[in-house]
């Protein structure tokens, strides 16, 4: 009879944010997969659970994964984790999960925290709804192509980005969404240094050209009103020129902005020339 995989949520930053569940099925496990064994290991010192720890990342290969899975299979119990927050939100325990169903493993959830709905709760925006939309792309071109098709979005938006990264993103969804847009900027949930900035999408530009960005953040962007008034041509003409400017082929970019507008393809090639 197969074992069963257990999907152990972590804590995000603060070691605190741990449940009595969670100890005991790290404990519990015949092994636990984990993004990083150093990070892992020093939560599982902590509580002084000794467990066979086997690394598994975005780098790890099928054969590896197979192998999980084939130690699952012939009866082993396995606790996937990540690094912080709950697995399998981008992030690649997914690809256990995946397989784990494939082979008729049950899978079962030991719930915690998470900086997705950390930072929509932290927001202060209405939420009802919303996307997650992980980290953006570093191409430019698919990068602009996630955008526009985010364009008329009207829930909230959530983004996970790095420091180093967070001063280009900021330029972009202003670009796309406009300067006066609102977003919530969440620095470092649950850590000592933890900070949650409200403003328009023009201010946060301003602010982290004065301030260098540090930490981990998440992204929460206001979504468009419903009820927006309908584009001009020369307001569909800069979204066509913008996605050129990224990288898009203008025949690409002209099909992208006519999707999303409702103006012909024709007609926005047609006045780009």
């Amino acid at each position: 009879m197969s074992g069963t995989l257990y999907i152990i949520g972590t804590p995000i930053g603060n070691m605190e944010d741990i449940t009595l569940r969670q100890l005991r099925m790290l404990a519990e496990v015949d092994f636990i997969c984990a993004e990083d064994t150093r990070v892992t290991l020093k939560l599982l010192t902590r509580h002084e659970i000794k467990n066979e720890l086997v690394s598994f990342h975005q780098h790890s290969s099928r054969t590896e994964a197979q192998h999980i899975i084939d130690r699952i299979l012939a009866g082993e119990s396995c606790g996937v984790v990540t690094d912080a927050g709950m697995p399998c939100i981008s992030d690649p325990g997914e690809v256990l999960v995946k397989l784990a169903y494939e082979n008729g493993i049950d899978v079962r959830a030991v719930p915690g925290p998470s900086a997705v709905v950390t930072a929509a709760a932290l927001s202060g925006m209405h939420l009802s709804r919303f996307t997650f939309e992980g980290f953006l792309s570093v191409n430019k071109k698919e990068r602009a192509e996630q955008l526009e098709r985010l364009r008329g979005e009207t829930g909230a938006m959530i983004f996970y980005e790095a420091p180093h990264k967070l001063k280009n993103t900021l330029a972009d969804l202003a670009d796309f969404f406009g300067g006066d847009r609102h977003i919530s900027i969440c620095r470092e949930i649950t850590k000592l240094h933890e900070e949650t900035l409200r403003m328009t999408l023009a201010e946060a530009v301003s602010y982290y050209n004065e301030n260098e960005p540090r930490g981990e953040y998440v992204l929460v962007v206001e979504g468009g009103s419903s009820d927006s008034e309908e584009l001009t041509l020369e307001q569909a003409l800069e979204q066509v020129k913008k996605l050129i400017s990224m990288g898009e082929k203008p025949t690409d970019a002209c099909k992208a902005v006519a999707k999303e507008t409702g103006f012909k393809k024709g007609e926005l090639y047609a006045a780009l020339q």
